[in-house]
């Protein structure tokens, strides 16, 4: 029997679309996320995509490319992609790789990279100051 890929939402935040990478993602999973993420950058008109790889240990040569690609794909389709979010650890590898992420700015948080894009997210609730 054969598991299908596990599914990361694509969350529309009005302009921007966010998506959360949370623990590793197999190479089948990083596909179906390349395919979701360029429909989704095409269906909504979105002039950005913000990635966040905040929980993952580490990036290999293959879901670098995917993200990579998924970057490329949204420039395309007129949007700009942030990647927030990694890790001093993952950063090493990929310099000691020679991997590049072309078309791909980065910040260090979800906020920041709202913040490029000229949107503000303020805390509210509980955490509110």
């Amino acid at each position: 029997m054969t598991s299908s890929p596990s599914t990361i939402p694509v969350l529309d935040l009005g302009g921007l679309l966010l998506v959360s990478i949370q623990g590793e993602l197999p190479d089948e999973s990083a596909i179906a996320l390349q395919e979701d993420v360029t429909t989704a950058v095409a269906n909504t008109g979105s002039r950005g995509l913000i990635i966040d790889i905040s929980t993952l240990d580490m990036v290999d040569s293959f879901l670098a490319r995917v993200l990579a690609e998924v970057a490329a794909s949204s420039l395309l389709l007129a949007a700009r992609t942030v990647l927030v979010g990694m890790r001093p650890a993952v950063a090493i590898t990929l310099v000691e790789l020679g991997l590049t992420l072309p078309g791909m700015d980065t910040a260090r948080t979800v906020t920041e990279a709202a913040a490029s894009f000229g949107v503000t997210i303020e805390r509210t609730g509980r955490d509110a100051p």
